[in-house]
């Protein structure tokens, strides 16, 4: 669903990332370890923060902010409470493919095998692959995540396998992949996992570009297995994003209210309207943040004030859905070939296995 939208070319991705250092590999099968530097000054934090705030709330045309701002601790926590929804299918499906499927995807890879993740969360879907790995040769897992509490509840998580070993990176997707990649060995052979519907939060042009970018990093005969959250009913779709218990609504609220902890904002909340909207044309869903009464804004860190009219909307993330087959067309343009694809018969939805070629 979310991690973080780009509705353009930005290839640094999340760009709020803390920057991480590497330590070498635990020795011992099960052990974890975090690749972790000195964080983020908070300083540095608020000043990109409110730079990424005013440059997206004055965009001609539609206001804007970075749904990777969503992910405070509370809009994590909010985001975990979305994914067990009845209405939110989709993790469900994303797990249901990877628990069925593990060996056989598994099977189709050469060894030896790292296994790379980008945006792991807590990492409990990628057992199913680690587990069918670790049948067959000892592993290293690398979680790649901007949340340091996430990669903790990943070591949790992952840390007890049998013959796998767990090394966090605290890093933006493409920095921390980069970083895996280099110190990977000659004969080693990579397994990126990009599961949930995260490139559905780019636009299809920007998810190409993405997508080339993680080719780049990768040697030939390497694999990326891409979840990709297929076209369903509209009703299906609206209801997944705008759910009856009002929690997506608080998580999408929530960016207000972190706007005005941190970065001395005065959004009442009480003044704006969760909304989920179908685009056809894009095939995306919208989440906006509707204006119900004409307002004036101030954001002090962000030396920005304006007002927003009754009706306006700020845009704060799309989910791209797609059709099964064009997935080819996708890995065909970015230097992938599609070696197998799963759909979930409950909530359509698809694994992908990309070959670098």
């Amino acid at each position: 669903m979310r991690s973080s939208t780009v509705r353009t070319a930005d290839l640094s991705f999340q760009n709020a990332a803390n920057s991480a250092g590497e330590i070498a590999p635990p020795s011992s099968p099960g052990a974890a370890a975090f690749a972790a530097a000195p964080a983020q000054t908070p300083t540095r934090h608020l000043a990109e923060f409110a730079k990424d705030v005013r440059e997206s709330l004055t965009k001609p045309g539609q206001r804007e902010l970075p749904s990777k701002y969503l992910y405070d601790e509370l809009g994590s926590a909010l985001f975990e409470a979305i994914c067990v929804l009845p209405e939110y299918g989709l993790t469900r499906a994303d797990a249901r493919l990877l628990e069925r499927y593990a060996n056989e995807i598994v099977g189709r890879l050469r060894s030896p095998l790292q296994v790379a993740e980008l945006g792991s969360g807590s990492g409990k879907k990628t057992r199913w692959i680690l587990e069918a790995l670790a049948q067959r040769q000892r592993t290293y897992y690398y979680p790649i995540e901007i949340s340091r509490s996430a990669l903790e509840a990943c070591e949790k998580e992952m840390g007890q396998i049998d013959l796998v070993s767990v090394v966090g990176y605290e890093k933006t997707y493409l920095d921390g992949l980069r970083a895996v990649a280099a110190r990977r060995g000659a004969l080693d052979h990579l397994l990126v996992l990009f599961l949930g519907s995260t490139i559905g939060n780019f636009d299809r042009e920007a998810g190409d570009d993405f997508l080339r970018e993680v080719r780049k990093t990768l040697r030939r005969g390497d694999a990326l297995l891409l979840g990709t959250d297929l076209v369903k009913a509209v009703a299906t779709q609206i209801l997944a994003y705008d759910d009856p218990a009002g929690v997506t609504a608080a998580f999408n609220l929530n960016l207000l209210s972190r706007i005005n902890r941190e970065l001395g904002g005065d959004f009442d909340l009480s003044h704006f309207r969760h909304e989920a909207r179908w685009n056809a044309a894009e095939r995306r869903i919208e989440m906006h943040l509707l204006s119900m009464c004409r307002q004036n804004i101030n954001i002090r860190e962000a030396s920005l004030r304006f007002t927003l009219e009754q009706g306006e909307t700020i845009w704060t993330e799309s989910s791209h859905k797609y059709f099964a087959e064009e997935v080819a067309g996708m890995a065909a343009r970015t230097g992938f070939t599609c070696d197998a694809q799963w759909v979930d018969a409950a909530w359509p939805f698809a694994q992908n296995l990309l070959i670098a070629i």
